[in-house]
């Protein structure tokens, strides 16, 4: 990973030299590094010259995907890290797994920028469960993406997030010049998240609890994503969970007639809105990174 690091950090600094500085690497190191990427890869990078050295156009598109593996696994790190904090020092919440997977490694980072000394232990769950542990007390904050938080728990939005209908390639829907209407899904068999889930909750809400059984139902985002790709059927998932594989063409989206399934998603906890500690300092970046800050 440290050659993508390193081709990132030509792009953003102009030069082969200056892009090894912001990744502390020796220039003849940083040159070896990308003659061995090139010879991998089968294609040159860097187009040297006496004035220097710049990207080809296909480094350039090279530096766009190390930007996103390199985002990937700065988020794996992170969450790994949140998973396996030490009991005796740790500051403990709860996620659904769109949030867990997608927007919560970001918050911990940002946590730990804030205060190092905190350790966050990351437990995912779906929001029923999340809503569950909560109500017991067994941790101070969750978040859910259900709509149906118990009136007795205090609530934020904190993200709007949007579901989006997906379908294999070779799928009727993924050539159809008309929209779906929310009639037809909920007639039709999907591939859904288990029962419990906040996207299942949504949902039953938005197109009916009545509706057709579902094809299969998997606790994981990805298993929906890997099962819509391989051709099992259509599938409502977060666009979140959804945009890679999207840009990647392993599945298609499908418009709806009525519009975007927008919902928010939620920070839940008993009593009074913390006001100091990690969870208070949680709850404030999640707003700054709602606003964009």
């Amino acid at each position: 990973m440290s050659s993508l690091a390193l081709l990132v950090g030509i792009a953003d600094h102009g030069s082969l030299s200056a892009g090894a500085r912001s990744v502390g690497m020796a220039q003849s190191n940083a040159t070896r590094a990308v003659k061995t990427l090139e010879r991998r890869l089968g294609f040159p990078l860097l187009s040297r010259a006496t004035t220097g050295s710049k990207l080809t156009q296909e480094g350039t598109l090279v530096v766009e995907w190390a930007r996103e593996a390199l985002q990937s696994l700065n988020t794996l790190w992170t969450g790994a890290q949140a998973l396996a904090a030490p009991a005796d020092r740790e500051f403990t919440f709860a996620a659904s797994m769109t949030v867990a997977e997608h927007l919560a490694p970001t918050w911990i980072g940002r946590l730990h920028e804030v205060d190092p000394r905190i350790k966050t232990k990351l437990r995912v769950m779906n929001s029923r469960e999340v809503i569950a542990a909560v109500n017991n007390r067994d941790v101070a904050l969750g978040f859910v993406e259900t709509p149906d938080v118990p009136p007795q728990l205090s609530s934020t939005t904190v993200w709007t997030d949007e579901l989006v209908l997906i379908a294999p390639p070779g799928h009727p829907w993924a050539t159809r010049r008309e929209p779906v209407t929310l009639r037809e899904l909920a007639a039709t068999h999907l591939v859904e998240r288990e029962a419990g889930s906040g996207t299942r909750a949504f949902l039953d809400e938005r197109v009916g609890a009545a509706r057709a059984t579902p094809i299969v139902e998997f606790n994981s985002n990805s298993a929906i994503c890997q099962s819509v790709s391989a051709g099992m059927g259509p599938a409502v998932l977060s666009r979140l969970a959804v945009e890679g594989s999207l840009r990647m063409g392993s599945f298609i989206q499908v418009p709806l007639h009525e519009g975007n399934l927008v919902r928010n998603l939620q920070a839940i906890w008993r009593g009074p809105a913390p006001s100091e500690g990690p969870a208070a300092m949680l709850l404030g970046i999640c707003a700054q990174a709602r606003s964009g800050f």
